[in-house]
């Protein structure tokens, strides 16, 4: 077995490294958004995950751990919604603690949730040691926002609040994401962009994608980046900027006047399959290497295995990145109709 100054060099067959983990904590979430837990398939009806069935926080440190010495740079805690688990600034807390050993490459420790607890539980949060955040929301309209989120009991103005109570206590920068459905939210595309101007917080919008089978995904409700940043551009001009990094999804813009940037994400028109460096966990404890998964490696047998040999698990970890060859949305158009039940992206997160 190489040593883990090697194994940090974890490569697939397009040579692509490993350096994003996603860590789905729960497949429970409080609303039934359209794209990614329509109620319609999650009804009161569905079956969740039994609390046996979970991976424990320490089962989830065990496998971070080993992530981390494969290449890891970055963790985000995903769902459902991660802020339904119960104990989960706990393990925030944990996480930060393998985050911070590493002083030579720190591992950035990120979240994202629907903001809706967030107000609750922002400054925890932060204490325990979180680093970044994401928040979903897709409209300010409330009508439009509860269209979107399949909740009638829902409000734009709580994820606002929980946003507010995140900057507050210094969990920035947070950036917004907001999905855009042709027919249901597009009309909220230049509401978003003014609201978020010269407020720090940055935007992006993220075209709807097939992630899954039960959102009824059709290419003819895509709303494209281009028409996207079109409506903002044609109010509020704007210009491109370089990326942070080559990995990134978002390609970014700036507003020509000084009021921020924005992002867009176009994983259906522009596939960034060829940079993706993203590995995830569910919350059950199987890995995927594709968000358009459908199948994944079992860690739960082993973690929960008698030896509890961390070796073992390391070198599961590494052949499943190293025989990894997804690249779905570079073949969207020619392969979609031939494949099989794609995993639910409430299971192994966004």
């Amino acid at each position: 077995m190489r040593d883990l100054h090697e194994m940090a060099s974890c490569l697939d067959p397009l040579q692509r490294p490993l350096r994003d983990l996603r860590i789905s904590v729960s497949d429970r979430c409080n609303l039934r958004c359209a794209y990614c837990m329509p109620g319609e398939a999650f009804g009161r009806g569905f079956v969740f995950l039994q609390h046996a069935e979970l991976l424990s926080f320490e089962e989830i440190i065990r496998v971070a751990r080993q992530c981390i010495a494969l290449g890891a740079r970055k963790i985000r805690l995903t769902g459902g919604e991660p802020l339904l688990r119960h104990g989960i600034e706990r393990l925030v807390e944990m996480l930060a603690g393998l985050c911070n050993n590493d002083n030579e490459k720190p591992v950035e420790l990120a979240m994202t949730s629907n903001g809706l607890l967030l107000a609750k539980k922002a400054r925890a949060l932060k204490d325990a040691g979180l680093m970044r955040l994401n928040v979903s929301l897709d409209a300010l309209n409330e009508t439009i926002f509860q269209r979107m989120s399949g909740s009638n009991n829902a409000s734009p103005q709580t994820v606002l609040e929980g946003i507010a109570a995140a900057e507050s206590v210094g969990l920035t920068p947070i950036k917004v994401n907001a999905v855009i459905k042709r027919g249901v939210n597009e009309s909220e595309i230049l509401p978003l962009a003014r609201h978020f101007r010269h407020s720090g917080i940055i935007l992006r919008f993220i075209e709807y994608m097939d992630v899954g089978t039960t959102n009824g995904w059709r290419l003819d409700e895509v709303v494209t980046s281009r028409e996207i940043l079109a409506r903002i551009d044609n109010e509020y001009p704007l210009m491109p900027i370089e990326s942070h990094a080559p990995n990134e999804v978002a390609e970014r813009w700036a507003f020509q006047d000084g009021a921020g940037e924005i992002g867009v994400i176009s994983s259906v028109t522009q596939a960034f399959c060829h940079t993706c460096s993203r590995l995830r966990l569910s919350t059950d404890g199987k890995l995927y290497t594709c968000l358009f998964a459908t199948e994944g490696t079992d860690l739960r047998a082993l973690l929960r295995a008698p030896s509890g040999d961390d070796t073992a698990l390391r070198q599961r970890i590494a052949s499943t990145w190293q025989n990894r060859s997804d690249r779905y949305s570079q073949l969207r158009h020619e392969m979609t109709e031939a494949l099989p039940e794609k995993i639910e992206m409430s299971y192994i997160g966004g």
